[in-house]
Order: C-alpha cells, then sequence, then structure tokens
C-alpha cells in the first residue's frame, strides 16, 4: 500500500471520530503518530489534504497530547512551503533572464491549478489577533454549527469558515469591536441557536443568505416564523387602533366608561366579520382615553 493511500485511510478513520469520546480519543492518537512516522511529502499532503483533516481534529477535540501532536504536525508540514519557495528563489537568482520572462508570460491552467491547491493542504490563517473577534467567531461558530433535528451539511463551507466570514463583515461595519459590533455579534448567535428557528441557521449553511446578508439583517428579519405571526397580530391590532383614531366617532352619554365611569364617550361601528354578522362596536372615553369593543 502507498503512503498516499495510508494517508487517505487515517483521513476518513479521523473524519468519523467523534471528538468527546474518550477511547476516539486514544484512536486519535495512535492515528496521529502514525502520521508522523510516515515519510509524507509536499504532493501526498496537496492530494489528500491531511493538513486540513488534522487541523479541524484540533479545534474540535479537548485532548491536550492530540491538540500538541496536531500541531506540531501541522508545523512540520508547512515547513514543505518554505523549503519549495527557498529552491524556487535560488533558482530564479541564477537566471534573471529567464526569472523575467516567465513573469512577464500569463498563467496557464496549470500554474493555476497548482496555485489553487496548495493552500488547500493547510489551515487558513486567521486574519487578526484581536482576542475579541477570535472569541466573537469562536461562539459564532458554535451557534452556526449546532444541529438540531439531525441536519447535515456535507459539501458546504464548515461553521468556523462561515463564523470567520460572518465576523469579518461585522466589523466591516463598525470598524472596531465597541458595544455596537458586540450587541449585532450576539443577535447573531442568539437567532442561529433557537432551537424554533432551524431556517434561518440552514439558509446560512447552505449559502441562501450570505454572511454579508446576515450580517445586517434586522430582528424582524432573523425572528422564527411563531414570531413574525405575533408581530403581524400586534401590527394589524396597532393600525386598526390608529384607523379608529382618526375616524370621527359619534359622541354619546349611552355608554359608561368602566374606568373612571364617566359617561363622556364616542363610538364607531366597523364590520370586522362577515357580512351576515353584526357589526362591531369600538368606544372611545373621551375623558381618561380607556378603549373596547362589542358586538
Amino acid at each position: 500500500m502507498s503512503v498516499e493511500e495510508d494517508v487517505l485511510r487515517i483521513q476518513r478513520r479521523l473524519t468519523k471520530m467523534a471528538s468527546e469520546d474518550a477511547k476516539g480519543q486514544e484512536q486519535a492518537l495512535d492515528l496521529l503518530k502514525e502520521l508522523q512516522r510516515m515519510d509524507i511529502n509536499l504532493e501526498v499532503l496537496t492530494k489528500t489534504r491531511i493538513g486540513m483533516t488534522v487541523n479541524a481534529l484540533r479545534k474540535s477535540t479537548k485532548d491536550e497530547e492530540v491538540i500538541s501532536l496536531a500541531r506540531t504536525l501541522i508545523k512540520n508540514w508547512k515547513k514543505f512551503l518554505s523549503a519549495r519557495d527557498s529552491a524556487a528563489a535560488g533558482g530564479n537568482s541564477t537566471s534573471n533572464s529567464k526569472k523575467e520572462k516567465k513573469e512577464d508570460r500569463p498563467k496557464d491552467d496549470k500554474d493555476k491549478e497548482k496555485d489553487k491547491k496548495l493552500p488547500c493542504s493547510f489551515p487558513p490563517v486567521s486574519n487578526t489577533t484581536d482576542s475579541v473577534r477570535l472569541k466573537c467567531r469562536e461562539m459564532l461558530a458554535v451557534a452556526i454549527g449546532a444541529e438540531v433535528g439531525g441536519e447535515e451539511f456535507d459539501g458546504c463551507a464548515s461553521p468556523e469558515d462561515l463564523a470567520e466570514e460572518l465576523e469579518e463583515c461585522i466589523y466591516q461595519e463598525f470598524k472596531n469591536t465597541d458595544m455596537r459590533y458586540k450587541n449585532r455579534v450576539r443577535s447573531r448567535i442568539s437567532n442561529l441557536k433557537d432551537v424554533k428557528n432551524p431556517q434561518l441557521r440552514m439558509n446560512f449553511r447552505v449559502g441562501a443568505i450570505p454572511a454579508a446578508r446576515l450580517a445586517v439583517m434586522t430582528a424582524e428579519e432573523m425572528a422564527n416564523d411563531e414570531i413574525k405571526k405575533v408581530r403581524e397580530r400586534f401590527m394589524k391590532e396597532a393600525i386598526n387602533d390608529a384607523q379608529l383614531a382618526t375616524v370621527q366617532g359619534t359622541k354619546t352619554e349611552m355608554l359608561k366608561c368602566g374606568k373612571c365611569k364617566k359617561k363622556n364617550c364616542t363610538y364607531n361601528q366597523l364590520q370586522t366579520r362577515s357580512s351576515d354578522e353584526p357589526m362591531t362596536t369600538f368606544v372611545l372615553c373621551n375623558e381618561c382615553g380607556n378603549r373596547w369593543k362589542f358586538c
């Protein structure tokens, strides 16, 4: 069996391993040690993308020994990049004319493919060292990665990548980590973790809602269907009250206010139900402003 096949075998086992299982942690450590003993080169790293798998394990596990060994492996594998860059620099310095020709000519498809493949073999480097921003990204990733009802997002971006993109969009709006920034992050976390609102999280995970859009959505836009219905009902009632206030009613002393006991009232009658039902009477007390209705 070739080194590449061995690496792919270990990669599959690491991917399926549950991070909270103690036995799984012991197996993960053995697999990482096996990787450490292998003669892995840059080509194998690029084809298998084992670097991403090991980095994902490092982020998900709580076992310090596994974390330490994973970091060591990633650090060692990154040396291939330095070695390759140094070799390229040495080769270029021996022939300036060749270097100029290479820079002048446009990249062909093969060159572009190499540029795309290599970074994917290693975990992305964060574009910030701010502790507040990093903590916000961590909390966003937990909210985005919460699974309810057996959701699966195979082939979608990881919660960590989505969290980084979302936090970056929020930060770009405020340019600092003040209270406005923190409140915006908290509201995204709260709505993404809402067990009654799985649709928001699902839409974000699959790309139906991009990070730039989610970063500026209002509470009303993010709310679950139940809350939206309640708000719609309240809005309808408020509109009805406003309409009643603008329509001049009929003054009467035949009706008595149950609040102030005065008989200075104004009433309106509206057809709020089907045409064969009696009209609804809305009453306003001109003394204390109390409102009530009856059929």
